[in-house]
């Protein structure tokens, strides 16, 4: 009780941020040490540490199929961002509440509940737009400065993340319980940049421009944030809550939703936009193709409906309850395809994989080398004793696309189903045109040690089982795997040097948390 209590603070202390008087800002000029503070490393650091703790407690959702989707859909607006250099991470927080929110080294989340309430792809790029440019107007670097140099509170509340889920046991218990509160209200006070007026009004202003570029509908920023007002006023947000988090964080004024509605009307009436409309378009005196602006190609991933629909079923609390949430939608209207796809999902995660097959095979009928669908269908053939029709699918998928990533995972997790030597070992050769570039991804490192564990591989398998641990939140435990793994006695050369690299990179990391006094709960127990 003590330690859900501890826990119960610190959240406390985090709700309670929005309240905090927000002071408005002031824009640096020149001789602005904001970029001083932070360099771009350790702002990458800090943002990947965060991530990290997210996934230790289960928040992230992992899924190859919605994380292409949403890096597709916000490596896009990157590109057409006021800085396209910057290195963005873009990931999905499983929480149905709507919300979002931006941090440092441009690491971006979103919660699922945020995509549920969308009713086009549109909105939520408007979304996306928006917390891009908190990043490129350095708004959150600015929050940083404001703070007392000499306590990072940044870096403080990533560490109480750790904090508060170690056991309340022995002397140091109120000693962890203050890090946790003090480590959120560090947290707490990078947060009120999001109440600034100024900032908002800044990133509602370039990220408007960043949503044009992309060639979305700039009329749905303004849309989509009545949309939510509306919500919490007339108190129908129904599954999403009574008061949508995301305008706790970025309160929504009349004023601010008529000024997104008039930047959208100048930009409507823009020439270039008398050019995407084809005005400038047939002009015999320019080349053909030629553009004005060079914005990207019109139309959006074409993924939404699906990527919503999937959203829905991996949120839910069981599989049985989104069985039943599609029962209520289909009572309003005849489920549309993307929905039959979800309803298909939601009866392979409940085990009924035959009928989960039949429905998916009449969509891939309707759409044929659909990827979700097929990807779907697989799956559903493969747990319905289908394998080698599930294999033949697939490995015409990987054929035509052999470094997609969620084609990759997706085989090599139903290869991983077999546990057998040779189906491991076709899974580590399903994923092994991916691993030079998989060294931040969690959900890749997990599926390839499991595939090199079965293959008979144990020091591959060992190798991303501790990456793994490091990149969801317990160095501790992935530098203490990588020190037996050493002992080993068949190492080679190679191995033990690519060993040896990473316990040095993870040491400093380990010793930085044991001088707060922060300990990894498991290591601790035992």
């Amino acid at each position: 009780m003590r330690r859900i209590a501890l826990l119960s603070a610190a959240v406390t202390v985090l709700l309670a941020a929005p309240c905090l008087p927000a002071q408005e800002p002031r824009l640096p000029d020149i001789g602005s040490s904001a970029g001083e503070l932070l360099s771009p490393t350790q702002q990458g650091r800090y943002g990947g540490m965060l991530l990290a703790q997210l996934r230790h407690y289960d928040y992230v959702l992992e899924d190859p199929l919605i994380d292409s989707w949403i890096d597709t859909l916000g490596s896009r607006l990157a590109a057409n961002s006021d800085q396209p250099r910057q290195p963005f991470t873009f990931f999905m927080l499983r929480q149905r509440e709507i919300n979002a929110f931006a941090t440092l080294g441009g690491y971006i989340g979103m919660n699922a509940g945020l995509v549920l309430a969308a009713d086009r792809e549109d909105e939520v790029a408007a979304v996306l737009s928006h917390e891009i440019a908190h990043v490129t107007q350095d708004h959150v670097l600015r929050a940083v400065e404001r703070a007392q140099r000499d306590q990072l509170p940044i870096l403080l509340a990533m560490l109480g993340a750790i904090v508060i889920a170690q056991s309340a046991g022995g002397n140091s218990s109120d000693d962890a319980a203050q890090a946790a509160i003090v480590s959120a209200m560090g947290l707490a006070q990078q947060r009120q940049i999001d109440y600034t007026r100024s900032s908002e009004s800044e990133a509602d202003r370039v990220g408007i421009q960043t949503l044009s570029r992309s060639r979305y509908d700039v009329d749905a920023m303004a849309g989509f944030f009545s949309t939510l007002q509306a919500r919490s006023r007339t108190n129908a947000a129904n599954w999403f809550g009574e008061t949508p988090d995301y305008l706790r964080t970025h309160p929504v004024t009349t004023t601010r939703i008529s000024e997104a509605k008039e930047r959208a009307e100048q930009i409507a009436r823009t020439p270039q936009n008398l050019v995407d409309a084809g005005g400038l378009g047939d002009n015999p005196l320019l080349p053909g193709g030629f553009q004005v602006g060079g914005k990207a190609a019109a139309g959006g991933t074409g993924q939404f409906a699906f990527a919503r629909e999937r959203l829905r079923v991996l949120t839910a609390e069981t599989p049985a309850l989104a069985l039943k949430e599609y029962e209520r939608i289909s009572k309003a209207a005849p489920l549309d395809d993307a929905q039959r796809y979800g309803q298909a999902v939601a009866r392979l995660q409940a085990n009924q994989s035959v009928a989960a097959a039949d429905a998916l095979a009449e969509l891939l009928e309707k759409h044929p080398g659909d990827r979700w669908i097929t990807l779907a269908l697989a799956e559903a053939e493969a747990r319905s004793g289908k394998a080698a029709s599930a294999d033949a699918r697939l490995e015409e998928l990987l054929r035509h696309n052999p470094r997609n990533r969620a084609i990759a995972l997706t085989y090599a997790r139903i290869l991983g189903e077999r546990n057998t030597p040779a189906s491991g070992q076709r899974a580590q050769a399903v994923l092994r045109p991916l691993l030079a570039e998989a060294g931040d991804d969690a959900l890749f490192q997990r599926t390839f040690a499991r595939a090199s564990e079965i293959a008979g591989d144990p020091v591959r398998a060992g190798e991303a089982y501790a990456e793994a641990a490091y990149l969801s939140g317990r160095p501790e435990q992935a530098l203490l795997q990588l020190n037996t793994l050493k002992q080993r006695p068949q190492l080679d050369y190679y191995a033990r040097a690519r060993i040896e690299a990473r316990i040095a990179a993870i040491t400093p990391t380990v010793l930085e948390l044991k001088r707060q006094g922060i300990r990894d709960e498991d290591l601790r127990r035992n």
